[in-house]
């Protein structure tokens, strides 16, 4: 019976093994539910006039943001695995009301913010398809993610914004093979920092686009739902190791596809003198320059992202607006469906009122990098507190890179703010 047992037990730890090498793609999800919300039609937007106004002269924010966001992300999500709270709930418990409340007040106008870029996306995506009018294009879409949200669990969305995200990702693939790329000017664009004149708006609304509050709420409020944090420290470390892999690994994912943007762009646009001013343009343009498919998919590549990123914005604000009230979000609770209907009910009447989509998508994003700092601050002081994050706390190292970006981003701020007093 002892030699049973030991054979039993030497089986169990050989299996375990076995899946140690494997055992990260079990936490693949929270990731890319994240990077859906920066390749959504406000990226599209961002992306497509930086590449046809400038070239490839601001791929290196791509690369800023990303860097940024992973480092970011990466940080959020320990709070969500330390303490079982989302960043809005942290907040609640741990700071001040007259720190909490504004910040999270601010957050969920980012929020709609993020929504209306969305759904409008969505809106002209069916315009481009079907000759829907952006309105009930926009209504459409809003009734869609509404039923998706209240209909389905957590794990029925992850997989479904997946499978969105492939499709965006081949799709832009497929295009890039079409255009002719000078890849040595790609590449020094991609890590050498440039300011051309007039660029302030389009260099904030992509790193608004790709750096956006509400993910970072999500993402904690995603990873969160798991409850590591009650499994004990084991499991708290285990999940702490796999969570870098599928944070890196999803906003590669993300900054390849924005970079594919920009590049196709500037090879089909800025090479041919066209200023992109709105996505129907860049369709139209799409297909004399690259022929009748490419148009197709763009247009059905955009819908995918406009619906999915409707999905993960609704859920961010509802995951905001419970943690105001210290409770977790779950779309049969009040909190989380007054949220959820706040951000869809206020960004879809606003749509009504836009009378230019393209630069409605570039203001928002540009919303997002205006909040930006004030959440990545709040973050940032809530997971180098020992007392919410106990000995998992940031270093004075990890404390000083994330306060520094803070910095970065708020004197972005300052300068678009300079550009637009044209001080």
């Amino acid at each position: 019976m002892a030699m049973k047992n030991i054979i039993e037990d030497l089986k169990r730890k050989d299996h375990k093994r076995y899946l140690g090498g494997l055992d990260f793609f079990r936490y693949i999800g929270p990731g890319l539910l994240v990077t859906v919300g920066f390749i959504d039609p406000g990226n599209w937007a961002s992306n497509f006039a930086a590449g046809s106004e400038f070239g490839y002269g601001l791929l290196w924010v791509v690369t800023l943001s990303t860097v940024m966001l992973i480092i970011l992300q990466h940080n959020v999500a320990h709070l969500g695995i330390v303490t079982g709270l989302c960043l809005s709930e942290a907040a609640t418990r741990y700071t001040p009301r007259w720190v909490s409340r504004p910040v999270l007040a601010t957050a969920v106008l980012a929020s709609i913010s993020t929504s209306l870029a969305e759904i409008l996306g969505g809106a002209i995506a069916l315009q481009m398809l079907l000759d829907i009018p952006i309105v009930w294009g926009a209504v459409l879409t809003t009734v869609f993610v509404a039923v998706m949200l209240f209909t389905n669990s957590y794990k029925k969305i992850e997989r479904a914004i997946i499978a969105f995200v492939s499709v965006i990702g081949l799709s832009f693939l497929y295009e890039l093979f079409l255009v002719d790329i000078d890849w040595p000017l790609a590449a020094r664009g991609w890590v050498t920092p440039s300011l051309p004149e007039g660029s302030m708006m389009v260099v904030m609304s992509v790193l608004g686009a790709v750096v956006m509050p509400h993910n970072l709420f999500l993402h904690s409020e995603v990873i969160q739902s798991h409850e590591y944090n009650k499994r004990g420290d084991v499991s708290i470390r285990s999940k702490l190791k796999y969570e870098l892999f599928d944070t890196l690994f999803s906003m590669l994912v993300g900054w390849a596809i924005n970079s594919a943007m920009i590049l196709l762009a500037a090879s089909a646009f800025f090479s041919q003198g066209v200023q992109v001013d709105e996505l129907q343009q860049a369709q139209s343009l799409l297909q004399p320059l690259l022929g009748g498919n490419a148009g197709v998919i763009f247009a059905l590549a955009l819908l995918m992202a406009g619906v999915s990123s409707t999905i993960t914005s609704g859920m961010a604000a509802g995951s905001i607006f419970a943690g105001i009230f210290g409770e977790s979000y779950h779309i049969r609770d009040s909190h989380s469906q007054a949220g959820v209907i706040l951000s869809l009910g206020v960004a879809l009447v606003l749509i009504c009122f836009i009378g230019d989509p393209f630069r409605g998508l570039l203001v928002s994003q540009m919303v997002l990098s205006i909040q930006l700092p004030f959440t990545v601050f709040l973050q940032v002081g809530l997971t180098s507190s020992r007392r919410v994050m106990g000995r998992y706390a940031n270093s004075r190292l990890s404390a000083c890179v994330l306060y520094a970006i803070a910095g970065v981003v708020t004197v972005l701020n300052l300068l678009l703010l300079a550009e637009a007093l044209g001080v």
